[in-house]
């Protein structure tokens, strides 16, 4: 049995709960949560479970499940990486994935240990189907279309802003890879609106989107946590033209991250240290079963 911590308890962290205790594998050894939350009711969820403000406090981990924001990925992730501690994380900046996976290399090759990265469903298992339709078809053009629904990433920067009570991020496709932004904003008392938008609209979250602000007296009262993707290839296979794929999904969003940041934690154990994202991993690591009996029922 892998023995699995989770740092962090908003929505992933909450599902990962729920996706930990389902798997044959694995025991939920403990939840990370900030000193503030500490001293809070405890969720039911969590009754048998030692809740501690630091990974340490544990006695034994085998991995940890950071279902922290992206923005605090790298700090929490180094320092269990180089404790000896497997990480998963669903780091969600794109651009950014190249440069987390060069660092936790270094702190997974110290503390031999390994981290898998990006692993939720896009960045994630979406990726992966991205790199089997370039391999199904080597030239083309790979669309995809996320939502409409709700982005946690974006909902989370948008809530770190300053004057910001509380904030939905919904992800609206408009076709061809492109995304318009809807941001719903309840506001603390006495905060310019203004200024407020012109963060949001600056932040790289948003920067690089069309981008609406509304202001809400209540954003909770908008929150669905559906999300889905449309993802399109029209390529060329050898010198075959007019190969069309596509693969959808309709799903509710942490729950899926979390779910596949279990499955990765399960593949963490199987490679080298080091750092990895989900498409260098054989896709047979991430499944429980016997690697005989996974052959025979999926190929």
């Amino acid at each position: 049995m892998y023995k699995v911590a989770i740092v962090g308890y908003g929505n992933i962290g909450k599902y990962a709960c729920e996706a930990v205790k389902a798997a044959p594998d694995m025991e939920l050894v403990g939840v990370v949560r900030r000193p503030n939350s500490l001293g809070k009711p405890v969720p039911i969820e969590l009754t048998d479970v030692p809740i501690v403000g630091h990974i340490s406090d544990l006695k034994k981990v085998d991995v940890a499940l950071l279902c922290a924001p992206t923005r605090s990925v790298e700090a929490y992730g180094k320092e269990i990486l180089e404790l000896g501690i497997n990480t998963v994380d669903s780091f969600d900046i794109h651009n950014k994935i190249v440069d987390l996976r060069n660092s936790f290399q270094k702190s997974g090759e110290k503390g031999s240990s390994v981290a898998v990265i990006a692993a939720g469903w896009d960045p994630g298992s979406n990726s992966i189907v991205r790199s089997l339709f370039e391999c199904m078809s080597p030239n083309g053009i790979t669309y995809t279309n996320f939502g409409p629904g709700m982005s946690m990433g974006h909902s989370v920067a948008v809530k770190a802003i300053a004057g910001v009570k509380d904030a939905l991020s919904m992800t609206i496709p408009t076709g061809t890879g492109v995304h318009r932004r809807m941001v719903y904003v309840e506001l603390e008392a006495n905060v310019d609106p203004k200024i407020v938008e012109t963060n949001i609209l600056n932040d790289p979250y948003f920067i690089n989107d069309e981008t609406k602000v509304f202001f809400v007296a209540d954003a909770k009262a908008l929150i669905d946590m559906g999300h889905g993707v449309l993802m399109e290839r029209k390529g060329v296979s050898g010198a075959t033209h007019n190969q069309l794929f596509t693969f959808e999904m309709r799903i509710n969003n942490p729950a899926l991250t979390s779910q596949i940041m279990v499955a990765s934690a399960r593949a963490s154990f199987k490679q080298k240290p080091g750092a990895y994202t989900m498409i260098e991993i054989p896709t047979i690591d991430y499944l429980y079963g016997d690697r005989d009996d996974l052959i025979n029922r999926l190929v």
